[in-house]
């Protein structure tokens, strides 16, 4: 299975039918596709149901938007997360579905935007409904999505650079280990515990060539799912070329791995990262 922020889907069909086609994943969280559902049924529903996959979305137009992508069935959908706040509307952020006998969730969390603004507590609200939603769900069930939290300092290409910015805190970290409590794995993390491993470069900057990325894309799996992990990566492919999104999908292979245990980024990272210091493009 697969999830991925495209960044606007209409902009992403060159690269997400032919990256389907490749990489055949059974089951794929796409998050910000930017689109309504029907717009996106007319832009997309005719080529996903020829690749045999049924279709949940909760969407709106020009931002958010989220999807859910099965062959394997696709039953109990449920759009956006119980008990969370809008901002001041509920936002298209979250679509459930129970796929293959386990319950998937592509979420594309708040931003945040700055440490204690209106958006921050926000984001920390709608994280705390969203462990209430999963502590009273199936016991076999996946989070998948941008998160839009890099777990820990490794998780940075510099921990410095991020001084002040959201994604970083101790209460939106405190919020994701609210969520593992419950007993959720970051699978790819515990595959690869010490690598260098990256899911979103700035377009600014030349930080994707430069290998100056986060990490906050993430799959957890319940204490039942996650045993059954066999492959955990990130296909940094997906990011290079004309036209890709700022984030490369991230996979996890349940019960059998058909491209086998290829590492933590596929390709590898294509530099190293730099030894200066580097100020963030959006950073004041």
């Amino acid at each position: 299975m697969a999830t991925w922020n495209v960044n606007s889907v209409k902009q992403r069909v060159p690269r997400l039918l032919p990256w389907l086609d490749q990489r055949q994943p059974d089951v794929v969280c796409l998050q910000e596709t930017k689109l309504a559902d029907d717009a996106f049924t007319a832009l997309l529903g005719d080529a996903l149901k020829e690749r045999g996959y049924e279709v949940a979305l909760f969407g709106e137009p020009q931002w958010n938007g989220v999807a859910l992508l099965s062959r394997v069935g696709l039953e109990d959908v449920a759009v956006g997360v119980a008990g969370a706040p809008g901002f001041p509307h509920i936002e298209a952020r979250a679509v459930a579905a129970t796929c293959g006998g386990v319950r998937v969730h592509s979420l594309y969390v708040p931003n945040g935007r700055e440490p204690e603004s209106d958006h921050y507590k926000y984001k920390l609200e709608w994280l705390a409904a969203l462990r209430d939603v999963l502590e009273a769900g199936p016991a076999d069930a996946l989070v998948c999505g941008d998160i839009n939290i890099a777990p820990t300092d490794a998780d940075l290409f510099d921990p410095e650079a991020y001084i002040g910015q959201t994604h970083v805190t101790e209460p939106e970290r405190a919020a994701l280990q609210a969520i593992e409590a419950l007993g959720f794995h970051d699978v790819v993390r515990d595959r690869w515990p010490t690598e260098r491993i990256f899911s979103y470069w700035d377009y600014r900057a030349g930080m994707f060539h430069r290998d100056l990325g986060m990490r906050i894309d993430l799959i957890l799996a319940s204490s039942s799912v996650a045993p059954r992990a066999k492959a955990a990566w990130i296909d940094r492919h997906a990011r290079k070329g004309t036209g890709p999104s700022d984030h490369a999908p991230v996979i996890v292979d349940l019960d059998e791995a058909p491209d086998g245990d290829i590492g933590p980024v596929v390709p590898p990272p294509s530099s190293p990262g730099s030894k200066k210091k580097v100020r963030l493009p959006q950073a004041k």
